[in-house]
């Protein structure tokens, strides 16, 4: 959703970069760039203004003057206000110190309230509640089924004695739904409310009944994020007609500008807790302002990563894994398998490697991994004997033709598969040793559905080499030193899955 703003905001960074001091027309000039960029995603007007205005006057100040590298703390700068504006800290679910802890899901008719219902019911479920649905939406034609339908892949119950489409009192179930919840111990309510085409009196006065019947811990205004300046619209009238405690963002991984989420929580004052990036009941995630900042800013978001990754890798497994590899046994074609099954476990290749910092410059090598090559490496896998998977050097012309035929591919396609497990054999051998994988190329060779990358080039001669015009730089070079981005800390990179540490090393 942020791609072209993010992209608007690189180009405009790496017009400073190289200088050892900003002068006044240099920040005015960024500053200008900056405004352009948040304007055309959308964001509000009064949101940039306060935006441009906080980042001109640090700018301006001494900490930029100061500063060894003034570009960095140009970015730096960005970032800390783009945190400002997306809410500043993470907001998370105020329970009731006497449970159930009762959340309303209010808005517009097609912003996914339903859906919503059931992917937060699941990620509840994965923090040890037991929540509790109800059909609550009697207005929309077969409202009522749907939830039935979310719900039972969410594994979870439905409170629904209405069959809905016009028949039923929304504020009758919700307080018998109430009773129910005590009765049977559920720790959650979510109730899933009736929305309209626009605001309009009947749904604020239904709204406002079975907000009183309720008495909600929270109200969380459910917003389609592709409706640009409307949503914040949405949000203000909600917010002054029955009073919402924060925002769930859906729909977040679509082709609009993003400029609901820049604008909501500044507009309102209601922070975003949640936000849904998918159609899968997994597609979803707390709203982090400070991680959203930073992918916006193309610097990745690996702490999401290794949550994600954390929650979806069977940890058994991969501790069985980790101590094979660490005993100097091979790295196998099964292994292999295991691992790219892992990984689809946590969704779109694309969106995964999307996360990991620096990744602006190869977005159209990421557009263009095919999802389905995870598919066609376990059919190529699968067509092998035991034998030939723990020791694929006996694989010659006519196993090779053989294993082709046997998962509906082409020889080449096997060969392929065998050349990336090489070198990720060699890798895994590498970090056994305990190094790190040298040379490891951009465009990450062991990753399915990616070309093996060329070697890489000799690297020049230091003689005549350039220098950097950043008088810091300039004398860091003069001293031998390492003027080069610094990589992620070592102990964010034992938090990730083995299939991930080649990425980052």
């Amino acid at each position: 959703m942020f791609a072209s703003l993010s992209d608007r905001l690189s180009a405009t960074f790496k017009q400073l970069r190289g200088k050892g001091r900003l002068t006044e027309q240099d920040i005015e000039d960024t500053v200008r760039e900056i405004r352009i960029a948040l304007l055309d995603a959308d964001v509000a007007l009064p949101v940039v203004r306060e935006f441009c205005a906080r980042v001109k006057e640090r700018a301006l100040g001494a900490e930029v003057a100061a500063a060894l590298n003034p570009s960095q703390q140009i970015i730096k700068i960005v970032n800390d206000e783009l945190v400002t504006i997306l809410g500043g800290a993470t907001r998370r679910i105020r329970l009731a110190k006497k449970p159930p802890t009762v959340i309303l899901l209010a808005g517009l008719q097609g912003a996914g309230k339903t859906t919503l219902a059931g992917k937060l019911a699941a990620h509840l479920r994965t923090q040890g509640h037991q929540p509790m649905l109800v059909a609550a939406d009697l207005q929309r034609p077969n409202a009522v089924d749907q939830l039935k339908i979310v719900g039972q892949n969410a594994n979870t119950f439905v409170f629904a004695p209405e069959p809905g489409n016009g028949v039923g009192d929304p504020v009758k179930v919700t307080k018998a739904a109430m009773k129910f919840a005590q009765d049977k111990l559920h720790d959650v309510v979510i109730i899933d409310t009736a929305g309209r085409l626009a605001i309009d009196a009947d749904l604020m006065k239904e709204l406002k009944k079975v907000r009183d019947e309720a008495n909600p811990d929270e109200v969380l205004l459910v917003i389609d994020a592709m409706t640009g300046q409307d949503a914040v619209k949405t949000a203000t009238a909600f917010n002054d007609e029955i009073g919402i405690d924060a925002v769930v963002l859906t729909k977040l991984d679509g082709d609009a500008r993003g400029g609901a989420a820049l604008s909501v929580a500044t507009v309102t004052g209601k922070p975003i807790m949640y936000a849904s990036t998918g159609e899968k009941l997994t597609d979803f995630e707390i709203f982090h302002p400070d991680r959203m900042a930073s992918r916006i800013l193309d610097m990745g978001d690996v702490l999401s990563l290794i949550e994600q990754a954390e929650q979806t890798f069977d940890k058994d497994q991969s501790e069985k894994f980790a101590k094979k590899v660490q005993s100097g046994q091979d790295f196998t074609l099964t292994d292999f398998m295991e691992q790219m099954k892992q990984l689809r476990k946590m969704g779109s290749m694309s969106k995964m490697l999307g996360m990991l910092p620096g990744m602006g410059d190869m977005k159209k090598q990421i557009e263009n991994i095919d999802e389905r090559e995870i598919d066609r490496v376990e059919a190529i896998i699968s067509s092998m004997t035991p034998g030939e998977r723990e020791d694929p050097k006996v694989l010659n012309g006519s196993r090779r033709a053989r294993i082709a035929r046997g998962s509906g591919t082409q020889v080449s396609d096997v060969n392929s598969l065998v050349e990336r497990f090489t070198q990720a054999q060699k890798m895994m051998r590498q970090m056994a040793k305990g190094g790190t994988v040298p040379g490891m190329p951009p465009g990450m060779p062991g990753m399915p559905g990616m070309r093996p990358s060329q070697p890489a080039k000799k690297a020049k001669s230091s003689k005549g080499a350039k220098k950097s015009g950043n008088p810091a730089k300039r004398a860091a070079q003069a001293a031998g030193l390492d003027v080069e981005p610094t990589p992620p800390p070592a102990d964010t990179l034992t938090k990730l899955p083995d299939a991930f540490k080649g990425f980052l090393s």
